[in-house]
């Protein structure tokens, strides 16, 4: 009778422990694409609901309106979570000019988490509210990561919420530049 070869108790865990490490070095490597992938999808996201607005506008000679207030009916930051007509948090948007209001890929229903509407029906500005996952800090004073530091992409730059130092990007109409 011939003896068999097989993998001795050592080998078995000395393969599993050598996979468990590959493994755990591609998932770390999968997050920032993963935030990359987030971002990108919330500035697509402003950029439809800018058209959006701006098509409304071009049809009711105003802006959705919120009463100048960010805070409102069907805002999703604070868990309400209308998404189209007039208690939508961005009111009577959807479903005309938009199928229905997008929604943070990441959402974080504790507030701080969120895309945001204001608007006086003069002018409007729609941010995602400390979202950004994947921008850097750049070598400014501080340690939170900004959009408008120099070390991120000139399109995130320029959608850089001026009035503040957070992850947050924004699309105004001209008035509402420093809201």
């Amino acid at each position: 009778m011939e003896k068999q070869k097989s993998f001795t108790l050592i080998e078995l865990l000395v393969v599993i422990a050598v996979i468990g490490m590959l493994s755990s070095i591609v998932l770390v490597s999968l997050g920032p694409a993963r935030w990359k992938a987030r971002d990108s999808r919330r500035f697509s996201d402003l950029k439809q609901l800018q058209l959006a607005v701006e098509l409304y506008y071009d049809k009711y000679k105003s802006y959705p309106s919120t009463g100048g207030s960010w805070w409102g009916e069907g805002n999703p930051c604070y868990g309400d979570h209308d998404y189209s007509g007039s208690n939508g948090w961005i009111p009577n948007l959807a479903p005309e000019f938009i199928e229905t209001l997008p929604g943070d890929p990441k959402p974080n229903l504790a507030g701080n988490h969120c895309y945001l509407y204001r608007s006086d029906g003069t002018d409007y500005i729609i941010i995602t509210h400390f979202t950004m996952e994947a921008i850097c800090d750049g070598v400014d004073v501080d340690t939170t990561p900004d959009p408008g530091d120099e070390c991120n992409p000139s399109h995130i730059q320029q959608m850089d919420r001026v009035c503040c130092e957070q992850p947050t990007i924004a699309l105004y109409s001209p008035g509402a530049r420093n809201w």
